[in-house]
């Protein structure tokens, strides 16, 4: 929208031409292209010379009214003196001074009083972080770990810590000791854990299965803390967290008792079906009958009897942690899934009723419940609700926040409130006092009841503490210096504040003198989040180091009192005054648009040209492709000229353009013929071909000239081009020469052109013994001059060297010539040769002899090749195409589920073989044009290139044979794509997406070899490209942790000392030892 004052109206009208007047009188408030078309508008009856400076400032629309604020509801970019909604609003009137910056109170990151430091997430690390704080609040067990003694003693000496180096860890009890250390003294609202998980080589972008890294974990550290001297640390797992239970299993026919004994870390209870804690753990321990065929072996009776077993709880520990079996295997889906019922339980467990010897306190008080938000198995939040042992409170911890619970109560509602999957939902069970329901908590913290109430306190060591201080001093000197930088921020934008206030106001140039700066550049002056760079005026520049008349809509037309400020603050340039406004530019652009609206009326003029018959032989010469569509050439042409501006020569201020980009348009717009340009020659002459061009008028032409001003002009008494003419006589002559050629040697080699009575090595001819050998790619290229001898050059070569070794020994052996290497090679007879020897250069004579061995009654043939065969390049050669083979990425292999246990068998189904046969167009395939090999070019003195490595022979094979891949599918056969580095734990875990068969239940073999090692690679077991793999399905079998090993992924190479531990539930954890 474009505004301005009745007194500006007035003061201006003064400066304007009746023509501009008129011209804006009524388009003062038009939108930007109305704009643009009343910016011109004048051109329609002023003729380029006629061009006054009145037009130009008309053109660059100097006397636009500019736009008032609050009226203009954004920038009008048609309009250079509207100043409004660039980004001025911010500034004008009150600004709250925290506006000036965008850095946070540093204060916000450190620990409030009284409350626990947080852990960052990592990724996906959030279950690591439940745990840690969970262990953390067990203050045995960080008492303990504050015993170990540290192993870096370079590192301390007696007057403390090295203050010149950062401390690392090495162990995982250091890790610990350094985390408890900063979670108990750091200053900082929540800590990095990114050092403990790297030492457990955890990925920190897959979520693993929390309760499988809790039990592995503290196994890996009983297993660290087992080498400790003190007994306190040394035993501090068993202490806290084993207990023992026995497998009892008694014979109904004699009474016997059998007992396996096994420690404990956590009891894992199965919640299906069940709405209590106390079922859970009934269930766990019940009683099992042993019949039929799953009947026990009985030592006392010899024999198998019917019996019962049952789980006894012989020892509790003190920290009991019951683990709710929330992610189970559905065989449907193939996939693991969360069960979402709700579990009770309560803040007190009375153990007694299920323990085997009573006497004893075995009351427990609910101490942590460990959430994971989400429905899904493979995806979700892990948080943790832990209660302080020393003050009673419940605190939530969620990664970098804590929240404590009011009232000392553990609320689980939000948490379930979070997880509702769809609206269709089980009703939450109401829960009594000291109740709670929860369905998605999945592991319960018990501790043992006291009487006395925990008044442990845990001190930090001294040289761990010493740590701590540092890294706290680290974080009063970052939040020293986060102060200081918004203060500096906030100076800063006050001054920015004030310079634009005093600015913006002088902005408007009105009557007095002006200049041009970019739209985009008062932008980034008014936006305070970047730094103001130096004006670069340089984009806006036309061919004449002036203001682009079309770059106008991106310039603001501003006070010359504000420019100097401008220049002198943040310096750049060029300057644009008024001196800068281009008049050729308006000039050009005035008869392009003459052009554009003439060109409709002088195409009928041309047309009716045309029709008219040429009185003599004086005019000038056209293409008639051009003449077809010099009507749309002319206006590609006018249009592009008119839009320049819009193909900008750079980014404005200071972002330079892609020079990269812009030759390859002016490379393609080369490319493309412009007018006349079509009966061009190379040479820059009148091309010899009559039939493309056509005599015009002068008259015609003349009108065409004012389109295509530098079109090439051929007058009528203008002759062809001498070079062209010459051209055209050697290639007659040479077309003529080839043809005889090709004659010659067709008629010399009948049978071998047409492929007729060819011998064969596997069936030697009786009446010879001697054949010669050619490649197959000189007889091909030979027939393709043959055929077409206009269009192809002739062959004056064989080059037989491509068929040797380095060494000049042959690279076959006589059997392989009989089988897969005779489409390489081509068998000539003697009196064949003898006329190829005449006809071409032979580099390497290669023939093979038949030699009867033996007296009167030859019992023995024997094949002898000259050269010699080179055993160790032939070997070479076997290696390098096998490891082709093995060595490949996203080829394609077939699997073929075998049915109703019958086995498939090439001869029954040879629709499962690789190969097939070739087609003709897989045997006639055409060479790319321009492709040449240099075996079959004769060079100066007629020497030959030859193959200088086995490699090269390779390629050549390559090049020279394309071996049909394609495959016919059957049914119940899919096609996959794999890798040769892909281990067969992969390919199993893809046919079970393709095929819904599980990775256990899968019986794979290829060429009657089993596949069984799941760690081997597919190109170590041999799968090759197009390879054909047989499956046959099990019958299912429940085994839900099996295929919780395959959902959680193949291994992973791990670095030296570090070592795998992998549980039947999947979790693929590596922890350092």
């Amino acid at each position: 929208m474009v505004c301005g004052s009745p007194l500006g109206r007035r003061r201006r009208r003064r400066r304007r031409s009746p023509a501009s007047a008129s011209a804006f009188s009524i388009k003062a408030m038009a939108p930007r292209l109305q704009l643009e078309k009343a910016a011109w508008r004048w051109a329609e009856t002023v003729r380029p010379e006629e061009v006054s400076q009145e037009h130009i400032e008309t053109a660059y629309r100097i006397w636009l009214e500019p736009c008032i604020r609050g009226v203009c509801r954004r920038n009008c970019r048609g309009n250079p003196n509207c100043l409004v909604g660039i980004g001025e609003h911010i500034w004008l009137g009150e600004i709250d001074e925290n506006s000036f910056h965008n850095i946070d109170d540093p204060n916000c990151e450190r620990r409030k009083k009284n409350s626990f430091v947080g852990l960052t997430n990592l990724g996906a690390t959030c279950y690591v972080n439940t745990f840690l704080q969970v262990w953390f609040l067990n203050l045995e067990l960080r008492q303990a770990l504050y015993l170990c003694p540290s192993t870096r003693s370079d590192y301390t000496r007696g007057d403390g810590v090295h203050g010149e180096k950062d401390y690392e860890p090495q162990t995982i009890c250091e890790h610990l000791q350094y985390l408890f250390a900063l979670l108990q003294n750091s200053n900082r609202r929540y800590i990095d854990p990114s050092g403990f998980v790297k030492a457990l080589g955890l990925d920190t972008g897959q979520q693993q299965d929390a309760q499988e890294f809790s039990k592995l974990f503290m196994s890996l550290l009983e297993d660290t803390l087992s080498k400790q001297k003190n007994p306190d640390v040394r035993n501090i797992v068993q202490q806290q967290f084993c207990g023992e239970y026995a497998y009892v299993t008694v014979c109904n026919q004699c009474g016997r008792e059998s007992k396996l004994l096994s420690k404990f870390y956590e009891l894992e209870l199965n919640i299906q079906g069940h709405k209590q804690l106390t079922d859970c753990i009934s269930e766990f321990l019940k009683e099992e009958k042993l019949e039929g065929d799953n009947r026990y072996f009985c030592e006392n009776c010899q024999s198998k009897q019917n019996a019962t077993r049952k789980i006894r709880l012989l020892s509790l520990p003190c920290t009991l942690n019951l683990q709710l079996m929330r992610f189970v295997f559905d065989r449907q889906t193939g996939h693991k899934k969360k069960l979402n019922a709700y579990i009770g339980f309560s803040e007190s467990l009375d153990m007694e009723p299920y323990v085997e010897h009573k006497g004893g306190s075995f009351v427990y008080e609910l101490s942590a419940v460990l959430i994971h938000r989400g429905v899904s198995a493979y995806s979700g939040h892990y948080i943790a609700h832990v209660k302080d042992p020393q003050s009673g409170e419940w605190y939530k911890f969620n990664d970098e926040d804590i929240e404590k619970m009011e009232g000392k109560k553990l609320q689980l509602g939000i948490e379930e409130d979070l997880a509702e999957p769809s609206k269709s939902q089980t009703r939450k069970p109401k829960c009594g006092k000291g109740t709670h329901c929860s369905r998605n908590a999945y592991m319960l913290v018990y501790r043992l009841q006291t009487q006395e109430k925990n008044h442990t306190v845990v001190q930090v060591p001294a040289f761990l503490q010493e740590l701590v201080d540092r890294d706290n001093s680290k974080f009063e000197e970052w939040c020293v210096e986060m102060a200081e930088m918004r203060r500096q921020s906030v100076d800063k934008g006050k001054a920015k504040h004030e310079e634009v206030k005093e600015l913006y106001q002088r902005l408007p140039a009105g009557t007095e003198a002006y200049e041009f700066v970019s739209l985009e550049w008062l932008q980034k002056w008014l936006d305070e989040s970047t730094p103001t760079k130096p004006i670069d005026n340089h984009a806006c520049l036309c061919s004449h180091d002036k203001l682009h008349p079309d770059k106008i809509s991106i310039m603001k037309r501003i006070s010359e009192y504000a420019a100097d400020i401008f220049y002198s603050r943040y310096g750049g340039g060029p300057r644009l005054t008024v001196k800068a406004l281009c008049k050729d530019c308006v000039v050009e652009r005035c008869r392009v648009l003459r052009l554009k609206s003439q060109l409709n009326e002088d195409y009928k003029t041309v047309n009716n040209l045309l029709k008219t018959t040429m009185k003599g032989n004086d005019g000038f010469w056209v293409g008639k492709s051009s003449l077809r569509s010099w009507r749309q050439l002319a206006l590609e042409q006018l249009d592009e000229q008119d839009g320049e501006a819009e193909q900008s020569n750079g980014k404005i201020n200071g972002s330079p353009f892609n020079k990269d980009e812009s030759k390859e348009e002016k490379k393609e717009e080369e490319e493309e013929l412009n007018f006349n340009e079509d009966i061009l020659c190379p040479h820059g002459g009148l091309s010899i071909s009559e039939n493309e061009r056509r005599l015009f008028s002068q008259e015609a032409w003349s009108k065409l000239r004012q389109y295509f001003p530098k079109a090439p002009e051929f007058p009528s008494y203008k002759e062809c081009c001498s070079q062209c003419k010459i051209l055209e006589r050697e290639g007659e002559e040479n077309e003529a020469l080839h043809k005889m050629i090709a004659n010659e040697q067709k008629a010399s080699l009948p049978n071998l052109f047409q492929d007729k009575n060819r011998p064969c090595l596997s069936n030697w001819p009786e009446d010879t013994d001697t054949l010669y050998i050619v490649s197959h790619f000189f007889l091909d290229e030979w027939r393709k001059f043959v055929r077409k001898p206009a269009r192809s050059t002739p062959v004056s070569s064989i080059g037989n060297s491509a068929l040797l070794c380095p060494h000049g020994g042959l690279m076959f052996t006589f059997p392989s010539l009989t089988k897969e290497d005779s489409k390489l090679i081509a068998l000539i007879w003697p009196s064949e040769w003898q006329m190829i020897q005449k006809l071409f250069v032979v580099d390497k004579v290669i023939k093979i002899t038949r030699i009867e061995v033996g007296g009167v009654n030859p019992s023995e043939v024997q094949y002898i090749s000259d050269p010699d065969l080179c055993p160790d390049c032939r070997e070479g050669l076997l290696c390098q195409q096998q490891r082709d083979l093995r060595e490949y990425t996203q080829a394609t292999i077939y699997v073929h589920k075998v049915v109703d246990n019958k086995k498939v068998m090439k001869d029954s189904a040879p629709e499962l073989n690789v190969s097939s046969s070739e087609t003709e167009e897989d045997k006639e395939e055409a060479k790319p044009d321009g492709e040449k090999d240099p075996d079959f070019n004769q060079s100066n003195g007629g020497t030959k290139r030859q193959k200088t490595s086995q490699q090269g022979y390779v390629a050549y094979q390559k090049q020279v044979i394309r071996r049909s891949t394609r495959h016919r599918k059957v049914r119940g056969e899919k096609a996959l794509l794999v890798s040769a580095n892909q281990t067969l734990k992969e390919l199993k875990i893809q046919i079970m997406h393709a095929f819904s068969v599980a990775p256990f239940d899968q019986n794979l073999s290829i060429d009657g070899k089993i596949l069984n090692d799941d760690r081997a690679t597919l190109g170590a077991l041999g799968v090759i490209p197009e390879s054909v793999i047989l499956l046959k399905a099990d019958e299912p079998i429940a085994d839900y942790a099996a295929m919780d090993d395959v959902m959680q992924g193949g291994e992973k190479t791990q670095p030296p000392e570090v070592s795998r531990e992998v549980s039947r539930h999947g979790t693929d954890v590596c922890l350092s030892k």
